[in-house]
């Protein structure tokens, strides 16, 4: 299977900052059942994966980036905020995040899970829709390192073309 790569901005709400140099990137069947999602996260220095699901209200980290992997079943999450992108994710797909990018999860299969890791060993903070922190996180946003290498293929691939400063 191939994997279809899309990328998108998500634009800013006013509540939800998102990114504004950066795109959302969506790899379609990056990994079959026989890959270890986490392995390969690890492999190429995006750390401390964890196994789990996403929250369903919008929330963000501003001072690293994130990659989801779906590891089992299929689920609806939006990205960007309440007027942002829809996307309907399965087993296989990766999903990666520019630091500020709103997400939550519309719905999902009973079996829903992800692999989320950060680049670097970042440990991520919470944020959630508070126009009052505004000014600080777009400040922090902007300070967040582009990666060395992309979450699925390392040294090479999409997110080292599309995620240049």
């Amino acid at each position: 299977m191939e994997t279809q790569i899309q990328s998108f901005f998500a634009k800013d709400t006013g509540d939800i900052p998102n990114n504004p140099t950066l795109p959302v990137i969506v790899y379609q069947g990056a990994f079959d059942d026989n890959l270890s999602i986490e392995e390969q996260f690890e492999q190429h220095n995006w750390t401390g994966t964890w196994t789990g699901n996403v929250y369903d209200y919008h929330h963000y980290h501003t001072n690293t980036h994130e990659v989801l992997g779906v590891k089992s079943g299929s689920a609806t999450l939006q990205i960007g905020g309440d007027s942002g992108e829809r996307l309907e994710l399965k087993a296989g797909d990766v999903l990666v995040l520019p630091a500020g990018t709103g997400h939550k999860k519309i719905d999902s299969s009973q079996d829903f899970a992800v692999v989320g890791a950060y680049p670097n060993g970042r440990k991520p903070d919470l944020k959630t829709e508070d126009p009052g922190t505004r000014a600080q996180a777009l400040s922090q946003i902007k300070k967040v390192p582009v990666p060395e290498t992309d979450p699925v293929y390392g040294d090479s691939g999409p997110l080292l073309h599309k995620w240049v400063k």
